[in-house]
């Protein structure tokens, strides 16, 4: 029999607070390695993943969604690991981040939208010139 590996998350969105399971085995209910397609599902119903599974790891484009059905973010795995491109949204739909990893880590430059910078910390940074993030209103 497999042991299932699972991860509890509490979010706070908007003063609720959203109970969310997550699965984390790399084994279906019969002990084999996870294959194909996989959703996994909010205690309301609403889808909170999908994506796919080659030999028990994540692999390919996965989405991962908000109680509400929102898309939260997407991005792609290659054997389990967060690479590439990853896109991150808020509750409202709009574009909170984009940022690239390489087997799990942040790389490169990532962009945060929305976010107001005080004119304080925009003159900081341009002082010490450590801007490796953009900010775009």
């Amino acid at each position: 029999m497999a042991m299932r590996n699972e991860a509890f998350l509490n979010l706070n969105l908007n003063n609720t607070v959203v109970n969310m399971k997550m699965d984390n085995s790399k084994f279906d209910k019969d002990g084999k390695f996870k294959q194909g397609v996989h959703q996994e599902y909010f205690k309301n119903g609403s889808l909170s993943c999908e994506g796919i599974f080659k030999d028990g790891e994540k692999n390919g484009q996965w989405k991962y969604f908000l109680a509400n059905g929102q898309l939260k973010a997407v991005g792609k795995y290659i054997k389990g690991k967060m690479t590439g491109e990853w896109k991150w949204y808020r509750e409202n739909g709009k574009l909170l981040q984009i940022g690239s990893l390489d087997n799990d880590m942040k790389t490169g430059v990532w962009t945060r939208y929305g976010v107001t910078v005080p004119q304080w910390m925009k003159q900081y940074l341009l002082t010490a010139r450590k801007v490796k993030s953009k900010s775009i209103r």
